[in-house]
């Protein structure tokens, strides 16, 4: 009985020193004593040697290996792609984790992280990340630096900062406006090389966009590692050497419905107006005249104003094939009704032409009444009879061949070019 009540004694004591030992503990380090501690920050209230800590230095500089970083990034909108300039603009929480065992306070502190202000972040040591197909970018200040980072007791850094970035992206407008456009997201270490930093994407989805409504596109997203980045950043770094880097994609894919309401629509549209004049008679000259300058002159107009938007470049869009085959189906209305004029005026060469007497009709004979009421025969071998039936002949024709043409190329256009992505 007396050992039990030993061994019972030291049981409680035991307990009573676990619990007391360990409120004593938290008591001593405080969350800023344990800031003050890792970081070397000096502590009025406190004495001893702080730990030196080098915010200059990579974490595992001295151990000859690499810091291994690890990229997830949330894009909260995307608000501009522009053609002209080849880039997009678009808002993103780029988070970085990392770990540095110069950081470890879990023989200290048990608690899971460390919450650090902003001014506090410039003590601790962050990867010099940049992005090489930047053209303008900005970190959010309001109403504070939106800038978070926090310390796990492992050593283990979350670093978290919302930027505003114009990234350029060679866009291939061959197939315009039923392209689709790959555009990049690079970084890379500005001044580490590969033996010291390296870079991965974090989790299965490191790429994530937030429900973004677009006027013209539909984005979606991929992710893949690159590992050579020599020609990216200044032409000063070494080329001896491999940066860190990783790179993503955004999928942009056009939306056609604007382009069919104001490009093909309106353009179909006047190049079936050309064809009316089909119908009218080739001696009203000013009406089929007037019908087919004015249906080139729009088409050239419409054609100028759907390329204003896009850059000058030197190979054939799809929105070219489609312009400029219209404009040559309209442009070939105007020529038709060219060569039926030129029909309907032939002449033979047999001789000048006989005067037409009023004869009594016969059964070869058409009748063609003058001002007077009298019945004047005209022979039914007469050219100018000839002409006209022949240049009425060619309009006939022209009904069929050109919508029947048009439907052809249309086909193909639209084939190819929606199917072919």
């Amino acid at each position: 009985m007396a050992r039990n009540g030993i061994a019972l004694g030291f049981f409680f004591t035991f307990l009573w020193c676990q619990v007391n030992c360990s409120e004593n503990l938290n008591a001593e380090f405080t969350r800023q004593k344990i800031l003050s501690d890792i970081l070397g920050i000096a502590d009025p209230t406190s004495t001893g040697n702080k730990t030196k800590y080098d915010s200059s230095i990579a974490p595992d500089f001295e151990l000859n290996s690499h810091t291994l970083v690890q990229i997830k990034i949330l894009i909260q909108n995307i608000y501009s792609v522009t053609e002209t300039s080849m880039d997009y603009s678009l808002d993103i929480f780029l988070r970085q984790k990392w770990t540095d065992p110069r950081l470890q306070y879990g023989h200290l502190y048990q608690k899971e992280h460390l919450e650090l202000d902003s001014k506090m972040m410039d003590k601790v040591w962050v990867p010099d990340t940049f992005f090489p197909n930047e053209k303008k970018a900005s970190v959010h200040t309001v109403t504070v630096p939106n800038k978070m980072m926090h310390v796990y007791k492992n050593g283990t850094v979350l670093y978290s900062i919302r930027l505003s970035l114009t990234l350029s992206c060679s866009m291939q407008l061959h197939k315009y406006p039923m392209d689709v456009q790959r555009c990049p997201i690079i970084l890379s270490s500005y001044a580490y090389t590969t033996e010291n930093v390296m870079y991965e994407w974090e989790g299965a989805n490191p790429l994530k966009l937030n429900y973004v409504e677009m006027p013209q596109f539909d984005a979606s997203i991929d992710a893949e590692l690159l590992k050579d980045c020599k020609n990216y950043g200044e032409s000063t770094r070494p080329v001896d050497y491999d940066f860190a880097c990783i790179k993503g994609f955004i999928n942009l894919r056009r939306k056609v419905g604007y382009y069919i309401v104001q490009v093909f629509v309106p353009s179909i549209l006047i190049v079936v107006l050309s064809w009316v004049s089909f119908w009218v008679d080739h001696d009203a000259v000013p009406a089929r005249i007037s019908l087919g300058v004015l249906t080139v002159l729009t088409m050239t107009t419409q054609s100028s104003g759907a390329r204003q938007s896009l850059p000058q470049v030197s190979y054939v869009k799809a929105i070219d094939v489609w312009m400029s085959t219209c404009l040559m189906f309209v442009f070939a209305a105007l020529i038709e009704y060219s060569y039926v004029n030129v029909v309907a005026r032939r002449r033979h060469k047999s001789g000048p032409e006989k005067p037409i007497e009023l004869q009594p009709l016969t059964g070869d004979s058409k009748c063609s009444t003058n001002g007077s009421g009298q019945c004047t025969k005209i022979p039914a071998n007469d050219p100018k009879n000839a002409s006209n039936i022949a240049a009425r002949r060619i309009d006939k024709l022209s009904r069929w061949i050109f919508p029947v043409a048009f439907l052809i190329f249309n086909v193909i256009f639209w084939t190819y070019y929606m199917l072919s992505n």
